[in-house]
């Protein structure tokens, strides 16, 4: 098993600095690749959004670098992941609450992050970042953590008031603003000509299911080199389209 990485991230047409911050790191094992991808979306005023995303993924790129090697080898590799994962974010989260707390200023950021391991997957998310599964189908892996989300969950807004609705931006938790966080975990089997997409609200709001299966379906795909332009091409569309935020696209094709 091998995986190809494609990537981009853009200001936007309206704000002045990129809050998103990316991460993707791979290396090589007995058993095959090993991977981490992660799209963080900051929040707060001035650079402190900025600030936010970039503490979460240098934290993460560590956790990695020091981890992974001796995970890889654990034999109950699902519990150690779910757990040393989570410890990770949770000891971020104090870390920005601390700085946020002494500077007086508020911040906070999104983490969406898949872990691709031995022929599994491994998510952890806080926030409305998401990741989508594309092979025969497309599916949306997590659940956006917004008030929007919660109400169509709860059978107040329909899906289509929820894509207008004022609040859709408004966040439920994120890392860094408060000290208790309730991190969604997921995981599954990993399959050969699966792609992965993780990307921040910037980019989803503006783009339609049927033109991310146009892109990114396994057999659309053929070395980084297309698919990085693929990347690319949409990100431009969705400024076309008039998106003001921060837009940040990650791909990851398990071959």
């Amino acid at each position: 098993m091998s995986i190809l990485t494609a990537y981009h991230t853009d200001v936007g047409i309206k704000k002045k600095t990129n809050q998103d911050g990316l991460l993707l790191k791979t290396a090589r094992t007995p058993k095959g690749q090993v991977g981490l991808f992660v799209v963080c979306d900051g929040m707060g005023g001035l650079s402190h959004g900025e600030l936010a995303s970039a503490t979460v993924i240098r934290g993460m790129s560590d956790w990695f670098d020091s981890e992974m090697p001796r995970i890889a080898k654990s034999e109950h590799i699902e519990e150690d992941i779910q757990t040393e994962l989570e410890t990770c974010i949770k000891q971020l989260n104090e870390k920005i609450l601390s700085y946020g707390e002494s500077e007086k200023v508020t911040l906070g950021t999104t983490v969406t992050a898949l872990l691709i391991v031995h022929h599994k997957y491994y998510i952890v998310h806080i926030g409305d970042s998401r990741v989508y599964q594309i092979s025969s189908t497309l599916t949306q892996v997590t659940t956006d953590q917004t008030v929007v989300a919660r109400e169509v969950a709860r059978g107040n807004l329909t899906e289509e008031q929820a894509k207008s609705d004022p609040r859709r931006n408004v966040l439920l938790q994120c890392v860094g603003a408060t000290k208790d966080i309730k991190i969604a975990f997921s995981t599954g089997d990993l399959k050969e000509k699966t792609v992965f997409m993780l990307c921040s609200d910037g980019f989803y709001h503006q783009i339609s299911e049927e033109e991310l299966v146009e892109n990114f379906h396994p057999s659309k795909l053929t070395d980084e080199k297309q698919m990085k332009e693929k990347v690319i091409g949409l990100v431009e569309l969705v400024k076309a389209r008039k998106e003001v935020d921060n837009i940040s696209v990650v791909v990851a094709e398990v071959v």
